[in-house]
């Protein structure tokens, strides 16, 4: 018995050994992993305040003697509605107006934070004058779940169609497909409709079940959400259709999505926020289509975002899905010779 279980075990390490491909995604998985998290921690430690400052000058004391503040990270925020809706959420501690004469500033009078940056704002500018929104900070099981559900959107979409194609393609199944009067378009159609359905329908029980038990709130409408759930899952699907589209090899796949997987889930902001982030790994991040569906989904739930104010993350979103789809498509082959 020991013998069949060692003569097993040697087969497969020489089998996989022998797949040279496999073995380079393996091995440059965990690197790059480890260098995304790096990037992404990077930087000097993170203030303690954030301040959002209307208009476009620069961030320095010349344009205000606030801007000079310590342990304060200032950002430009040029919607004020949307600078005011982070303040009551109590994501920013402080919003400044320098464009005016004198200067205005909202505060949320329900957060600790803004009232000490005002004391601080006073001895800066002591005509300055206060504006007041009230509001909770969101509770971060809201902020959490869309996040968390996405998480299950991304890797049921990736896995559900790329690593099925893949595996199709070496048991010879799509082959035999070929010999039918079914087209490829019809055939990654038909697995997109399938994939999509099953996990739309699997993310909504996950949400329904975490509203009832962690009484999530929800400011917008559910067919919005619902909207942005379908268009960011055909997206997701849709990414990893170039990677199935002549890769026979399941550990080469499972290795180039697992490469997909981890920096979108790293970059999207499913576990916290990426203001703080450096620009460049917030524009990194916006290449992903996680970023956008939990950017939107959040804005339902969160803000009652309605449905013009996702115009733009849908169509971003609505745009990678016909690109990968192109690319999917136009490298799309039925076997492996």
């Amino acid at each position: 018995m020991i013998k069949r279980f060692w003569a097993m075990t040697k087969a497969r390490l020489l089998e996989v050994a022998r797949d040279r491909t496999a073995m380079f995604w393996q091995m440059l998985f965990v690197p790059a992993l480890i260098a995304g998290v790096a990037i992404v921690m990077s930087g000097a430690p993170q203030p303690l305040f954030t301040v959002g400052v209307l208009g476009d000058a620069p961030l320095t004391k010349a344009t205000h003697p606030f801007l000079g503040a310590e342990a304060t990270r200032f950002y430009h925020e040029q919607d004020q509605t949307a600078g005011l809706n982070k303040l009551r959420r109590q994501s920013t501690d402080l919003l400044l107006d320098p464009r005016s004469s004198p200067a205005r500033y909202w505060i949320n009078t329900d957060s600790t934070k803004g009232r000490i940056l005002q004391s601080l704002l006073v001895q800066a500018d002591p005509g300055a004058q206060r504006q007041e929104v009230a509001g909770e900070p969101i509770r971060y099981a809201d902020w959490l779940v869309p996040g968390m559900v996405g998480v299950n959107i991304m890797f049921s979409s990736l896995l559900g169609i790329g690593y099925v194609i893949v595996r199709y393609r070496k048991t010879g199944y799509l082959k035999r497909l070929n010999g039918t009067p079914l087209r490829a378009v019809e055939f990654v159609g038909a697995q997109l409709a399938a994939c999509l359905i099953l996990t739309v329908l699997i993310s909504a029980g996950i949400y329904a079940l975490c509203k009832v038990a962690l009484h999530l709130s929800m400011a917008g409408s559910y067919l919005n959400l619902l909207l942005v759930v379908v268009v960011g899952a055909a997206a997701m699907i849709a990414m990893s259709l170039p990677v199935a589209a002549r890769i026979a090899s399941e550990e080469v796949a499972a290795g180039i999505l697992n490469l997909l997987a981890w920096p979108m889930l790293l970059l999207s902001g499913v576990f916290f926020s990426l203001d703080a982030a450096p620009e460049s790994v917030r524009a990194l991040g916006q290449l992903f289509p996680l970023t956008h569906m939990l950017s939107a989904a959040r804005a339902v739930i969160i803000d009652g975002a309605g449905f013009t104010d996702l115009l733009q993350p849908l169509a971003v979103m609505l745009a990678m899905t016909a690109l990968f789809l192109a690319v999917g498509a136009g490298l799309f082959r039925w076997s492996q010779e």
